[in-house]
């Protein structure tokens, strides 16, 4: 036994960079995998495979030939009945992988653009109907604290739930909503009021919140007058107003899809369209 390990060791090949990557990125899955499974019934499957396997293997090593026959003709039907039994277990699998950091930069810009594009439909049907809404944008500086102070949602972007934010009857309606990551990640959040002095006074609570929001980071708030029906466009503490649903969207494309870190104007008191 000990002359066979040593000629075993004797003849390794020394490791290299490609096996220290094979390793990492097995290891990155198995922990990804067990991290998934935790907390689901998928963690019972895992412990009777391998409960299985190791039976399949004492049947081969012990003179089991009917379990081994039994198990080697039931593992095809097993895998069959495991992805169908699985399947939601599954899909959340493939979804989970497929947000991890390295495949969401693929994808990020196409979330972003459908996230800009629900923004436009939810601010052109509130200023249809004249329901004031807020809605802030996080971009390169995070807007933790301002979540903290709503209510946390977590929700995927969708301008149907936007709206129902918004109206009037809803309890989430007075404050602001803020999307994080392409989600909406509170609503009913508090945001500062610009101190600026020269501020129009025709201006309301909303128009102040989403400047002195701008005025603090970089990132973009979408106001909807509840008096006028106009969309209005805060960033960089200047206030864009009377937009049409192409020129907002065009702005949000400009300003989100760019992601400028750092590219942050004077805070030019404007508050005229």
């Amino acid at each position: 036994m000990n002359d066979y390990l040593s000629t075993l060791l004797r003849y390794r090949p020394a490791a290299g960079w490609w096996d220290l990557l094979d390793i990492a990125i097995v290891s990155i899955l198995i922990y990804e995998f067990l991290k998934l499974i935790r907390g689901t019934r998928a963690v019972q499957m895992a412990v009777g495979s391998l409960l299985i396997v190791a039976l399949f293997y004492v049947s081969r090593l012990a003179p089991l030939q009917t379990l081994n026959w039994m198990i080697r003709n039931a593992l095809v039907y097993v895998a069959f009945a495991a992805i169908v039994i699985f399947q939601s277990d599954i899909r959340r699998a493939l979804a989970h992988f497929g947000r991890a950091p390295f495949f969401r930069y693929f994808n990020r810009q196409e979330a972003t653009n459908e996230t800009i594009e629900e923004v436009v439909v939810a601010a052109t049907m509130l200023a249809a109907h004249q329901t004031g809404a807020i809605i802030a944008i996080e971009r390169e500086i995070g807007l933790r604290n301002y979540i903290e102070s709503g209510i946390p949602l977590d929700a995927e972007m969708t301008y149907d739930l936007l709206v129902t934010i918004f109206q009037p009857s809803s309890p989430l309606h007075d404050g602001a909503v803020v999307i994080q990551e392409n989600r909406v990640a509170a609503a009913a959040c508090f945001l500062p009021l610009t101190v600026n002095p020269v501020v129009s006074r025709e201006l309301g609570t909303r128009h102040r919140a989403a400047l002195g929001l701008t005025e603090e980071n970089d990132a973009v708030a979408v106001v909807v007058s509840e008096e006028r029906g106009q969309i209005a466009l805060a960033i960089d503490g200047r206030l864009e107003r009377d937009l049409t649903a192409d020129e907002l969207r065009d702005r949000l494309q400009s300003l989100i899809s760019s992601r400028q870190p750092g590219a942050r104007r004077p805070a030019t008191p404007v508050y005229d369209h």
